[in-house]
């Protein structure tokens, strides 16, 4: 999975980034910010669905990283533990506003316009589709399709069922296919 975040990037490395952090090396945190920031701004960004406050999750999850990784206790998956630290900020961040406010076409656009896990076609794709989803749905797309987690991985993140992460996403592909074949007609 840390391979489809950031070539050559795996648990073990990024547990030595952490180790170097909890030492004081800011070269280690600018490195595990490099290796990581896309699925921690996807997860922050699915969660919270306003970019301003997702990218201050970003920012804040990396400041609570560099606080923490003296206590860090490395169990393999050193990408769980920042995620979950991002979630909590992100949840505590909820709690803060009195409303959601869901991300209109052009903040989504902007928002899949650098990823650079997605080729051309994704972008357009979803894009053009995420108007069609229901938020549980963009979510579960967004940390599979953006981020490239598996279903398991996403059920965990979400406190939610395997069935359920898997049947909201299969709901959401045939909704794109809905969707983009509906604008694919002929119009008379």
């Amino acid at each position: 999975m840390i391979d489809q975040i950031s070539p050559g990037m795996d648990a073990e490395i990024l547990d030595r980034c952490l180790t170097r952090i909890a030492q004081g090396s800011t070269d280690a945190l600018a490195e595990l910010y490099e290796a990581t920031k896309t699925p921690v701004y996807a997860l922050a960004l699915s969660t919270l669905k306003h970019i301003p406050d997702a990218e201050d999750v970003l920012h804040d999850s990396y400041l609570q990283i560099w606080s923490a990784a003296p206590g860090y206790v490395s169990q393999g998956k050193p990408l769980a533990w920042i995620l979950t630290i991002t979630k909590h900020l992100s949840v505590q961040r909820l709690r803060e506003r009195t409303r959601s406010q869901p991300l209109s076409d052009e903040s989504w656009a902007c928002a899949l316009a650098d990823c650079p896990t997605l080729s051309p076609e994704d972008r357009i794709l979803l894009r053009e589709s995420m108007s069609a989803l229901s938020d549980p749905e963009r979510e579960i797309l967004l940390l599979h399709a953006v981020s490239g987690f598996r279903h398991r991985e996403i059920a965990a993140f979400l406190s939610c069922p395997l069935a359920t992460v898997l049947s909201r996403y299969h709901r959401a592909l045939k909704k794109l296919k809905r969707a983009l074949t509906k604008e694919a007609e002929p119009h008379d």
